[in-house]
């Protein structure tokens, strides 16, 4: 388990300046834990800052409107650093944090952080860098929200969700409803725009599966 852990902290992006004796060092004061597929691991009355990282398995972030539609705020992958603490500028305001796949995450706290960041510059540089590249992506969404059109938008979140196309272009394990919460939109306007890419050849529908036929078609309209 010790070997792992240390394997998992290594590939983190804001560890990659540590040396092996100070990931050692971390990991005899850090907690990891695996989280199964569904289960819903912090919400929004969670008190205390912690901060997640990402290991194995994706995280998806929403947060659940007075009328009870669902929001989903980000879904993210190995790698990622997420929580609630004001120090790095990570925030889970209203948000529910859900396991999609079975995850492995390790635990911070902010003492665990304050003690790395002021022993370790470097990573301080490296939580500021990738606190910067996730607002660019923010940017980007609500840009995207603001000026692009409905299949614009799906086109964009079908590359991004799909295997590689000599992986076959395949999306598994997604409903209408889920693709609607991540656009923030209806899901009847996701079944049309799905209906309507199938009938133009660009795409294969089936139960929780989409098959990418003319992944260079969708990129046409992902960019317009």
């Amino acid at each position: 388990m010790q070997t792992n852990k240390l394997n998992y902290l290594s590939h983190i992006q804001v560890f990659r300046d540590l040396t092996p004796s100070e990931l050692a060092d971390m990991d005899r004061k850090l907690t990891m834990s695996t989280c199964q597929a569904g289960r819903i691991f912090y919400m929004p009355e969670d008190s205390g800052e912690v901060l997640f990282l990402l290991k194995k398995g994706r995280v998806q972030l929403y947060r659940i409107a007075p009328n009870g539609k669902k929001l989903i705020v980000a879904t993210l992958g190995a790698g990622t650093i997420f929580g609630e603490m004001s120090l790095v500028g990570q925030g889970m305001h209203n948000t529910f944090a859900e396991a999609i796949d079975e995850c492995v995450l390790c635990v911070m706290s902010r003492s665990d952080v304050e003690r790395l960041m002021r022993e370790k510059p470097e990573v301080a540089f490296r939580f500021v860098e990738a606190m910067g590249s996730r607002l660019t992506q923010l940017e980007s969404q609500l840009e995207d929200i603001a000026f692009k059109s409905i299949p614009a938008r799906l086109s964009s979140l079908l590359l991004e969700l799909a295997d590689t196309p000599d992986k076959g272009g395949r999306i598994s394990g997604y409903t209408h409803q889920d693709f609607s919460e991540m656009l923030g939109t209806y899901r009847e306007t996701v079944t049309q725009t799905l209906n309507d890419f199938k009938a133009e050849g660009l795409v294969e529908i089936g139960r929780k599966k989409v098959v990418l036929r003319d992944a260079e078609r969708l990129q046409t309209m992902a960019e317009a």
